[in-house]
């Protein structure tokens, strides 16, 4: 039956148009933002887990981050333990050598007080924006003020004083979620090391070293004495190089895994989210020619009502 009120392939063939022009929308969307789940209305569960994850994602980075001024702070203090080492090597040196050369003892003595002013220099310069990590001195056990380290100009064995050191610091190297979706917190510990300690207990040794050093009663046990406390100082600064270059190598590998996470973390929420450029393209071209047939089947059911005229010639 034909009609001049209903045009039902008309209808049909707009139904058809509007719904191509709506896929049409889509895949130009699609295309321009290269996102298949741009909102909610998408794909709800995926957009809240890829939300998630680019949540976990940011503080991943943002960890990594701030791990890089510790790893900073720890490198520069490392550098500065290393130097220290080096002139704790050659102040043991020079007190060997004053072992069976009783001779030039004021002259060792002005080398000694210069490689202690060289230790204090390095000390005050191994800091990285404010940080120090190297001079991990603290007060008493009682709370008291720290009492210095004393030598014994006969002897020369050195007391120490009564301070302590510096806790371990903990330092934020991850975040995770648990089954529930909490957030916990994983840490490192950096721990300061006392090289102004150690630069006392070379000080102590400078500090009248021709005159303890000559005497002709205690100088013999003087020297052997303070060889061995030389020893040690240099044994302590070498560990505690070998403590720093510890924590620097741990923050590395932990950056280095976090890095490798974010980037694991973005390829999952691409994998949801992100359009297939390669089907996009071919859904458009696809869509445009539908479009076009679409455009022109409706034409053709327009004309439809112009064929009753027809009849009444």
């Amino acid at each position: 039956m034909s009609s001049i009120n209903t045009n039902a392939s008309a209808m049909n063939a707009l139904a058809t148009l509007r719904n191509v022009n709506s896929n049409l929308g889509t895949t130009q969307d699609r295309i321009s933002t290269g996102l298949k789940v741009s909102s909610g209305k998408d794909n709800a569960a995926y957009f809240a887990i890829s939300e998630t994850l680019k949540g976990d994602s940011g503080m991943t980075k943002a960890v990594n981050e701030s791990l890089t001024l510790t790893k900073n702070s720890v490198a520069t203090a490392r550098l500065g333990a290393e130097q220290f080492s080096e002139l704790a090597s050659e102040f043991r040196d020079k007190v060997a050598f004053a072992q069976e050369n009783k001779g030039g003892l004021t002259e060792i003595e002005a080398d000694l007080t210069r490689l202690v002013a060289d230790m204090t220099a390095i000390i005050s310069q191994s800091t990285f924006n404010g940080d120090d990590l190297v001079n991990a001195e603290g007060t008493a056990t009682d709370g008291s003020a720290a009492a210095p380290s004393t030598i014994d100009a006969a002897t020369g064995v050195i007391t120490d004083g009564t301070s302590g050191a510096k806790a371990p610091r903990q330092v934020v190297s991850g975040i995770s979620r648990d089954s529930d979706g909490a957030l916990s917190t994983t840490k490192i510990s950096v721990s300061p090391v006392d090289l102004n300690g150690q630069r006392e207990q070379f000080a102590l040794i400078a500090s009248g070293f021709a005159t303890n050093a000559g005497n002709a009663t205690t100088g013999e046990a003087f020297l052997a004495q303070v060889l061995t406390e030389a020893d040690e100082a240099k044994t302590a600064s070498v560990s505690a190089a070998t403590t720093l270059g510890q924590a620097e190598k741990s923050i590395e590998r932990q950056q280095e895994f976090l890095t490798k996470l974010s980037d694991n973390l973005d390829t999952g929420v691409g994998a949801m989210v992100d359009a297939n450029m390669e089907e996009e393209a071919a859904r458009l071209q696809a869509l445009q020619v539908q479009q076009q047939l679409a455009s022109q089947s409706l034409s053709i059911a327009n004309q439809a009502p112009q064929n009753i005229l027809s009849l009444f010639r």
